[in-house]
């Protein structure tokens, strides 16, 4: 895929952060529509009006989705369907973090459930809902699922957004491969795992030695140029693969030592904040 010019691109998780400015790069390369979800009502609101200002002939539809709840995204999936067509790249890019508490100080609802309901049932019921008509189709599509390194180590005061990323990954690499071996293949999938990100998401979490904490245009453009080439990963910073090397080098506990004490990981979200609002 060389652009997303003439095409539909759905981007949810879009009001602000790294979801808006995959819209807006859509938009820059001239896509036929963008479509935004978000919960947000007044953000998503501001960034439709920003976006419709440089959209040109794009058209930008919006839809106050919250993606933790599987009914609402059937059935505003169901009128992207009818109202704007089938997507020709679906990025999941909403997502929450909870932290800085130990996994027994945690509440169940608000932040297990909450966190699990987002970051790794979301993308596979927003997937259900359009992948059929996006094989059907039989155009070339790209499915983006945005994840997280935390997928790929432990670390303490994070054990459900962890383990959300952990199962986020899961998902999107298996679908990858069932597209394959389906015979799907103008349709692929990228699965994104970046280190913390500078959103806002993440504030008061640190860097750690040889993983810096990252710009979110730096982000996005490794992402859009992994998109439209369909690349399989997209992990940054590339140091984070150390940690998987070594999962097949080390003793637990020596490899435990060396991503905790040596390069830092296990306390980089003592003094996490994340986003007030």
């Amino acid at each position: 895929m060389k652009n997303v010019e003439g095409k539909i691109v759905l981007i949810t998780g879009a009001a602000m952060g790294m979801g808006k400015l995959y819209a807006e790069r859509a938009v820059a390369e001239g896509a036929l529509a963008v479509v935004l979800w978000d919960i947000n009502r007044t953000a998503l609101a501001e960034t439709v009006d920003q976006l419709k200002q440089a959209a040109g002939a794009t058209e930008v539809h919006s839809y106050l989705v919250d993606v933790s709840d599987r009914h609402a995204i059937e059935a505003n999936a169901a009128l992207v369907l009818d109202q704007v067509g089938v997507p020709d790249v679906l990025i999941n890019n909403a997502g929450v973090v909870r932290g800085n508490k130990y996994f027994w100080e945690t509440d169940s609802v608000a932040d297990t459930e909450f966190t699990m309901k987002i970051n790794t049932l979301a993308p596979m019921f927003i997937t259900r809902a359009f992948l059929p008509a996006m094989i059907e189709g039989g155009k070339e599509g790209r499915l983006v699922n945005v994840a997280s390194s935390a997928g790929f180590v432990g670390n303490p005061r994070m054990a459900a957004y962890a383990a959300s990323k952990w199962g986020a990954i899961g998902f999107s690499d298996s679908v990858r491969l069932e597209l394959e071996q389906a015979g799907h293949k103008q349709l692929k999938v990228t699965t994104v795992c970046p280190y913390y990100v500078k959103t806002g998401m993440f504030d008061g979490a640190k860097s750690g030695l040889l993983v810096p904490l990252l710009e979110p245009d730096h982000v996005v453009n490794e992402v859009w140029k992994a998109m439209r080439k369909g690349t399989p990963f997209v992990v940054l910073p590339k140091t984070v693969l150390v940690n998987e090397a070594l999962k097949g080098l080390l003793p637990t506990g020596l490899r435990d030592l060396v991503v905790g004490k040596i390069v830092g990981i296990h306390k980089t979200m003592d003094d996490f904040k994340g986003r007030q609002d």
